[in-house]
């Protein structure tokens, strides 16, 4: 046990834990006195909660370091970022009004209300006015105000009124409404505060903010590894119904180094944009004809999809799936049924009003017409398949699985290439099985989405679990806690590792995601496996077990790609558009020296072709290093070159997209090792050091 350091006051002793080391130390110690020497740590959790490092402690705390490296220590060095930015705004733009700003993923936003939208030459000025703001030194100090007096202090600020007020209204415990997009940092935890930015010299605010927090101890701590990287338009709390601010994004980071790492990552995720790579390689389209979030898959994106979709459906019938069909629209009662048009409206279309029949000459109503919807879940639907007749234990687990089109009314603010759409292809599969099956279908669930998605080239997982949401869920408590437990140990089973999603199920069901890392450490989320009690119980689904009686089927939801349009665009992005030759919309390229050779190569492509490679012959007008650079561009996989020393030696050359060559291999062993690597859906790059042309002829079988 250690005792209070020397420059402490002498006064009554506290006993507290610091990062699990009991202490004691004297009163109106702080957490900044604990960390005086090390000035990584920027924040302190003290009994579990984060608080700014000026907070007084109290006997029997919890405290426990949490430094600028870490997630909770980036979000309040982004916020306090934030939090300089808008004053610098205001510094520069004195009739600029406050919105709201948060931290996000790698960096933060704020918005204002300005007269004109900001510049890149504002944006370069805004920066430069941080950089004496951070060289300054003023410190972040925390108050605690009434209600009244949060009004006076923001009597300037009218979207702080306006988040006053929501934060103070009927029934919202000290929060604001979920409209509120991302003010959750101004506002709430049951009580109102304002941060000042107090100048080191002259103890006075300089500026001053409603705010959560908590914040950095100063602007010092900010260093130089931040930026402000765009501008653009934005509503007020997120609804189109109001007033159309402008939002600054920045980004903040530990070091100048660590600025320099993220943009180099920026740099490089623009590289492999996928819609920019979908356009060069002339893979898929969004027409403005056809409305946002709509694409059009062109013949190489056709075939890259066709590959992936076969792919998946031989290895979904060897593992027991059955294939199911079902109608884009419905009737409206369907989703009456199902909930959907209780909890899922919002991201529905509207319906068509169809049926309806009135009198010609009257018009008076005839027939009454119902309401008809793009279905945006397939479930409902593989329900009624369950539901056509009677079932027997005997049948179960059954397995569905569709291709099944759905649509759903994204906000076109949010739509984005073909990652986020409106009309898109679930690769959706329903499993029907007893309770004692549940657990055991639910593993080897997740074993088979897992090895489906290695094959296509990931193989870097963690798991989030999805709890219930306490204000949307249908069925019982003791229901989702059940399904909840099951999930949590198929999970922990698993061996990977399981980071926790509080309220993020949907309504019927809680679910695992497998969120995977691509080539450049980006996550995106996967496959996800939702359980489900309550689905089965809306549809009055049953079967007859062996003791004669009628039972509940237990329901699971099971979507591996998520989307294939969603899948696709990120393997364009995780490839590079360099596909693996499976996968490969043109998986050859024969580019003849000169003209004289072209009859030489075609008899190459149309071996090649017969033994089910993809293959083109470049017999095009352009000179052959142009040839060369097109198929660079295009990603092609193999490039077999010909020449007159080959033709006389019936051989072809290998290019590779890593520029290396294979110089002379004669035409069958060429064919042999092209095929057998294809063959073998390798997600390795083919090379001139590759493995022995032989030895994968004989491990996939081919050339017998």
């Amino acid at each position: 046990m250690t005792t209070v350091p020397e420059h402490q006051p002498e006064s009554a002793p506290l006993t507290i834990t610091v990062d699990g080391e009991q202490r004691t130390v004297g009163t109106g110690t702080s957490a900044a006195d604990l960390y005086r020497e090390d000035r990584s740590v920027v924040v302190a959790r003290v009994n579990g909660e984060l608080r700014d490092l000026a907070v007084e402690l109290a006997d029997g705390d919890d405290v426990e370091r949490v430094l600028v490296s870490e997630p909770e220590g980036l979000e309040v060095l982004r916020h306090s970022a934030a939090h300089v930015m808008a004053q610098a705004v205001q510094q520069l733009h004195e009739d600029a009004k406050l919105g709201i700003g948060p931290y996000v993923t790698d960096g933060f936003y704020f918005d204002f209300d300005v007269e004109h939208p900001f510049t890149p030459e504002d944006l370069k000025a805004i920066e430069k006015r941080m950089q004496r703001i951070v060289n300054s030194t003023q410190s972040f100090r925390r108050r605690a105000v009434s209600e009244d007096e949060a009004r006076a202090e923001m009597a300037d600020e009218p979207y702080k009124l306006e988040l006053i007020g929501l934060s103070q209204g009927p029934g919202s415990g000290g929060d604001v409404d979920a409209a509120a997009e991302g003010a959750s940092v101004e506002v709430g935890a049951g009580e109102l505060t304002i941060y000042d930015n107090v100048d080191r010299k002259t103890g006075e605010t300089v500026w001053k903010d409603l705010c959560r927090g908590p914040h950095l101890p100063d602007t010092k701590l900010i260093g130089n590894g931040y930026a402000l990287m765009r501008s653009a338009a934005a509503y007020w709390r997120g609804s189109e119904k109001n007033k159309q601010l402008q939002r600054i994004y920045g980004t903040a980071w530990p070091s100048k180094e660590d600025l320099t790492a993220y943009k180099d990552r920026l740099a490089e995720a623009e590289r492999r944009d996928h819609r920019r790579l979908g356009s060069e390689m002339d893979l898929f389209s969004f027409p403005d004809e056809l409305g946002s979030g709509l694409p059009v898959f062109h013949p190489r994106g056709g075939i890259i999809r066709k590959t992936m979709e076969d792919y998946s459906r031989e290895r979904h019938t060897e593992a027991g799936y059955e294939f199911v069909y079902t109608p884009h629209i419905t009737k409206g009662h369907l989703y009456e049924v199902s909930g959907h048009l209780d909890w899922y409206r919002e991201g529905m279309f509207p319906a068509m009003h169809v049926d309806e029949e009135r009198d010609p000459q009257t018009g008076e109503l005839t027939k009454q017409g119902q309401d008809y919807y793009l279905k945006p879940m397939n479930c409902p639907m593989h329900n009624l398949i369950f539901r056509s007749r009677g079932r027997s234990y005997r049948e179960l687990p059954l397995r569905l699985f569709e291709f099944g089109q759905v649509y759903r009314y994204e906000k076109s603010g949010v739509v984005h290439g073909l990652t986020r759409v409106r009309g898109m292809t679930q690769d959706d599969a329903h499993i029907y099985c007893t309770r004692d099956q549940m657990k055991e279908e639910l593993t080897t669930t997740l074993t088979f989405v897992l090895d489906l998605l290695k094959d296509y080239g990931l193989d870097d997982f963690y798991l989030e679990l999805s709890t219930k949401d306490p204000e949307k869920f249908v069925g019982s408590d003791e229901l989702w806690e059940e399904a909840t437990n099951t999930l949590a140990e198929v999970a922990a089973e698993s061996g990977l590792d399981l980071v926790p999603d509080d309220g993020g199920a949907a309504f019927y069901g809680p679910k695992i995601s497998v969120q995977a890392k691509d080539a450049i450490g980006r996550t995106w989320q996967m496959s996800t496996i939702q359980l489900d009690f309550n689905l089965p119980e809306r549809f009055d689904l049953e079967y007859q077990a062996a003791d004669g009686t009628r039972q509940r089927p237990v329901m699971i939801h099971r979507a591996l790609f998520g989307s294939v349009e969603r899948f696709m665009g990120l393997l364009v992005e995780h490839y590079a558009g360099a596909f693996p030759a499976w996968l490969a919309p043109v998986q050859v390229v024969a580019i003849p020296v000169a003209e004289a050779f072209n009859a030489y190569l075609q008899g190459v492509v149309d071996t090649l072709r017969a033994r089910g490679v993809r293959v083109e012959l470049d017999a095009g007008s352009d000179r052959f290093p142009k040839k060369i650079r097109t198929a660079s561009k295009e990603k092609v996989p193999f490039v077999l070159i010909a020449g007159g020393e080959d033709a006389e030696a019936n051989a072809v050359s290998f290019r590779f997209r890593d520029g290396s060559q294979d110089n002379g291999v004669p035409v069958g062993e060429a064919v042999e090792r092209i095929v057998a690597h294809v063959q073998r859906r390798v997600n390795e790059e083919p090379t001139a050091a590759a493995e022995d042309p032989r030895a994968a002829a004989e491990t996939a079988g081919v050339g017998q």
